[in-house]
């Protein structure tokens, strides 16, 4: 029975085409530190994707005070692009509070964001948006394979595999970088009891519920701090597969041991403060619909986990 609900998955690409142009306003939002040479390539690929997918969008860019041609790459295409907004920090920020000023300056109805190097696979985003009209948030999960060819991390991915932490080879582009995605994940799912498969994905918001959030935290925990405080106020969320791309080129940020210690110091603290002390209240948890793997096309990755607690409401 599994099987033949496998073979008919109600999501597919095919399902995706179908569709008809999306008829709500979509901001797609990123951030940029000197990523010149990244940056032309992906806005015109976000634009192509969003002309063929959207009636009514924007895209907005927030330059983190790049100190190479970022900037002005990203002012010339404006001139082609009118649908392109510029955003500019008078002195870096980094990625927590780059974000923040990006969600606060979206205008359209729905938002979600895409990293510059484009890491995360989009091709379902006309599925993702449909979800958007019956759920407040649509959230990402990854779900692609990681091959490791460095042979000084085949013993640890042994040893991960052998105690069954699976998730560990499937995360990111490098073991290094899968290895601190999930300490992270696992830091944050015992802390703050949130019971989401991934935390650190693209997410789709209603723009107003998003907006509405105060934030407190400065680094990429920003991220959690979102989904959890909407999911706080009651928000229904919807699991999708969203898989892994990895980087080509320019240098990725996030597991730089600056940008690690600031995750972590927000972990605790804000873990302190609102789990401890109880500064949020989280008596109005909302819906949480969990990923289920036979609903979507194999192709996207969903067929390489197993089909685990599709449904929890909390």
């Amino acid at each position: 029975m599994r099987d033949s609900i496998a073979s008919h998955p109600q999501f597919t690409l095919a399902y995706a085409e179908s569709l008809p142009k999306f008829d709500r306003g979509v901001s797609w939002l990123c951030w940029a530190y000197n990523e010149e040479a990244l940056i032309e390539g992906y806005l015109l690929r976000a634009h192509e994707l969003l002309e063929k997918t959207c009636q009514d969008y924007e895209i907005v860019v927030v330059d983190d005070a790049s100190v190479d041609q970022t900037a002005s790459i990203v002012q010339a295409l404006q001139k082609r692009i009118p649908q392109i907004r510029l955003i500019q920090n008078p002195v870096n920020v980094n990625v927590g509070l780059s974000s923040q000023r990006a969600i606060q300056g979206a205008a359209k109805e729905f938002l979600f964001w895409q990293p510059i190097d484009w890491c995360y696979d989009l091709t379902y985003l006309r599925i993702f948006l449909e979800l958007l009209k019956n759920n407040d948030i649509v959230a990402g999960v990854r779900r692609n394979p990681v091959e490791n060819n460095k042979g000084f991390w085949k013993p640890l991915v042994g040893t991960f595999r052998l105690f069954g932490i699976k998730h560990i080879t499937r995360r990111s582009d490098t073991v290094r970088k899968a290895f601190v995605s999930v300490i992270n994940y696992l830091l944050i799912r015992f802390f703050f009891r949130v019971p989401l498969s991934d935390y650190q994905n693209i997410v789709f918001y209603r723009t107003r519920l998003i907006q509405s959030i105060r934030y407190e935290s400065k680094s990429s925990f920003t991220n959690p701090e979102g989904i959890f405080k909407c999911h706080w106020q009651g928000a229904l969320i919807v699991e999708v597969p969203i898989s892994f791309i990895p980087r080509e080129l320019g240098e990725a940020k996030g597991t730089k041991l600056k940008a690690i210690w600031s995750s972590v110091s927000d972990i605790f603290r804000l873990w302190w403060k609102w789990m401890i002390l109880g500064t949020v209240n989280r008596s109005h948890g909302g819906r949480i619909e969990r990923l289920n793997p036979s609903n979507w096309e194999s192709n996207n990755g969903a067929h390489l986990y197993e089909n685990t607690s599709s449904k929890s409401c909390c």
